[in-house]
């Protein structure tokens, strides 16, 4: 029997819980740091406290209150928002956010804070209440997942088992919002620990896969072996060449999902260097169409 996580989620099902085919979701979706030029390289001060980002403040690019609108413009009807877009978190704002992604119809799967570790030696506990604050902010957006990093330290038996702990502590104290993690940063480096750090959170914490985070021979061997536990994703592409999509790794990666029966949305990631971001995505969902069916 399948076990039902917190809060109500199966792996392989809908966020409603609804028993979905074991088929890729069509929908045109994405991760919104596909857009990090559209966006004029925004990074708001203030989101980046460990220092994995560098703070960009640019009045050149997309406002973010305009954000949803385009999404909608250019067929997308699901989006993953990095938190350090946000320029503000006041309640106000939020609440104008929130209703701007309403307006335009597009779905906001999941909010992603992109940096906290967790399991920082000096700075873990802190860095946990400050991860605590953005979850906080997820909920004021009505987001149903908030993505939060498991840690950034090599994986030993007691990272591992931290992690773990105050992974489910958030959890615990943000019961009306899914908290996931993402195979991503030192931490989960393959599938193995990722796996181990999944036993021990014991469906309280979920798992976003991304495709483009482990490489090497067995790519697609280690991604086929936890991609099936997976709720959400992000399925990214790189370039062979400037301004050339690597079409054979995006094929591969999403037939991996396909194959092992990963049932949620596709949501891309173009990682390339064409300021035509729209463009890619573009052709990224025609190559994810052609494999879908």
């Amino acid at each position: 029997m399948m076990e039902v996580c917190r809060a109500g989620f199966v792996p392989g099902t809908s966020i409603t819980g609804d028993p979905m085919a074991h088929a890729l979701d069509p929908a045109k979706a994405l991760h919104t740091w596909s857009l990090f030029r559209t966006m004029g390289r925004y990074v708001a001060p203030g989101s980046a406290p460990s220092g994995v980002l560098t703070e960009h403040d640019s009045a050149d690019g997309l406002p973010l209150l305009e954000l949803p609108g385009q999404l909608a413009a250019h067929g997308f009807v699901s989006a993953q928002l990095c938190h350090f877009y946000l320029p503000r978190t006041e309640a106000s704002y939020l609440a104008e956010l929130r209703d701007a992604f309403d307006t335009a119809g597009v779905d906001l799967e999941c909010f992603l804070v992109d940096d906290g570790d967790v399991i920082h030696p000096e700075q873990g506990e802190e860095q946990q209440r400050w991860l605590s604050g953005w979850i906080d902010v997820a909920e004021q957006l009505g987001a149903p997942r908030v993505r939060v990093p498991a840690g950034d330290q090599e994986p030993t038996d007691e990272t591992l088992a931290l992690s773990a702990r105050r992974l489910r502590a958030l959890a615990t104290s943000h019961p009306d919002i899914r908290v996931i993690t993402e195979n991503w940063k030192s931490l989960l480096v393959d599938a193995a620990t990722t796996r181990r750090l999944l036993d021990q959170v014991d469906g309280e914490v979920g798992l976003l896969i991304d495709t483009g985070n482990w490489g090497g021979d067995d790519k697609y061997e280690q991604i086929a072996a936890v991609a099936g536990e997976a709720e959400c994703s992000q399925v990214k592409a790189r370039e062979i060449s400037p301004g050339v999509l690597d079409e054979e790794d995006l094929t591969r990666s999403l037939s991996v999902l396909q194959d092992v029966g990963y049932a949620g949305r596709i949501s891309l990631v173009y990682a390339g260097t064409d300021d035509d971001e729209w463009a890619r995505l573009d052709q990224m969902h025609e190559i994810a169409r052609d494999v879908t069916g």
